[in-house]
């Protein structure tokens, strides 16, 4: 794998017997006529020695996407609804559909989105958006042919701003569904779910966290500029309760952070992800045999109890787009609720990442 710095022999060969491994087990493995071979992904470099996430990133236009694209708000709010529907995220959902609704997306399109249609009877960008979310989130892989089909609908630059605007709400919606949001006392909630939310959730926040005041701040800017969520809920409240990855490495270790991003990597079954962050584990103290139990999808019964903790969180949010009570207040136990909420965003940070990653196929 071409890296720009030397890595001792040992990791190297660490290195190369993960990708393998890792290429075997995901839909990146396959060979692709679309690859740039300098980039390793979709896109040309810009910058020479600059690579995966951060070369992607280079290729977007700078906007902030979800008010300026030029693709207009109807868009990119369907982006939105697509990327919480994919993660069956009733808060996120319901509060954007009421936005998309305001800044009149057509309702057929959301009722497409919401109960999983064919975008057949669509054309152009609603039903490229559509795709493209279906696929990243749902099967963990942009095929050439959807890729071709977007790069030619939506432009190089609106498709980048796109994929970025559905990763950061993939990451929101990765905190949301960890702490249990739901909808505020009066609010109807418009997803239908393939399972029942659990219930442990305080009446104040509508979530697992108490309720912690906002900061004091500058004046709220015009109505179409705010935030959507009612003071006391939501990703920012979620926020407040965190310290930032700094005092999580200083609260759990850094080898426990690579175990939560590992665990990440392989539920989203990205190569390149996955290889790069067991390397990082295993320069973190990771054991071979943890790393296999997660490759392997083993059985937690045999880890210690925070790493059993950490693995089993991150299963249930991942795959069941939900995390049972009993799971959350054994982590909530174990971590205390400051490093959870940071273990939570380091993952969501990660969830971010692949989006951008499997949409443009980093090899």
């Amino acid at each position: 794998m071409p890296t720009r710095h030397v890595l001792p022999t040992l990791l190297g060969l660490v290195v190369v017997a993960v990708s393998a491994v890792a290429d075997a087990q995901t839909p990146a493995a396959r060979p692709a006529r679309d690859i740039h071979p300098e980039s390793r992904n979709r896109l040309p470099p810009l910058t020479p020695g600059v690579e995966g996430v951060a070369a992607i990133r280079l290729h977007a236009s700078g906007v902030d996407v979800r008010w300026n694209s030029p693709l207009g708000r109807q868009l990119t709010e369907l982006a939105i609804l697509t990327a919480a529907r994919e993660h069956d995220q009733p808060y996120e959902w319901s509060l954007h559909e009421m936005e998309a609704v305001a800044v009149g997306l057509d309702p057929v399109v959301i009722d497409v989105v919401r109960h999983q249609r064919s975008v057949a009877g669509l054309a152009g960008k609603p039903a490229i958006i559509i795709e493209m979310g279906r696929e990243i989130f749902g099967r963990h892989a942009l095929s050439a042919p959807v890729y071709a089909n977007a790069l030619k609908i939506l432009g190089k630059t609106d498709l980048i701003d796109i994929v970025i605007l559905m990763a950061n709400y993939a990451a929101t919606a990765t905190r949301l569904t960890a702490f249990n949001q739901q909808m505020p006392p009066g609010w109807k909630q418009f997803l239908p779910l393939p399972f029942t939310p659990p219930d442990d959730m305080l009446p104040d926040t509508r979530s697992r966290l108490p309720y912690v005041k906002a900061p004091a701040g500058p004046t709220p800017g015009p109505l179409y500029s705010r935030g959507l969520a009612p003071e006391g809920t939501g990703p920012g409240q979620i926020n407040r309760h965190g310290s930032g990855l700094k005092l999580l490495e200083a609260g759990v270790g850094r080898r426990t952070m690579a175990l939560a991003v590992l665990v990440t990597s392989h539920e989203h079954r990205h190569a390149y992800h996955w290889a790069r962050s067991e390397a990082a584990a295993r320069k973190d103290g990771l054991e071979a045999a943890v790393i296999d139990v997660v490759r392997k999808d083993g059985p937690v019964t045999g880890l210690d109890e925070k790493d059993a903790a950490i693995v089993q969180f991150s299963r249930e949010l991942f795959r069941n787009h939900t995390v049972a009570p009993a799971t959350y207040q054994r982590a909530l136990k174990i971590f205390g609720e400051r490093n959870l909420v940071d273990l939570v965003d380091l993952m969501a940070r990660a969830v971010n990442d692949l989006t951008l990653l499997t949409a443009f196929d980093q090899r």
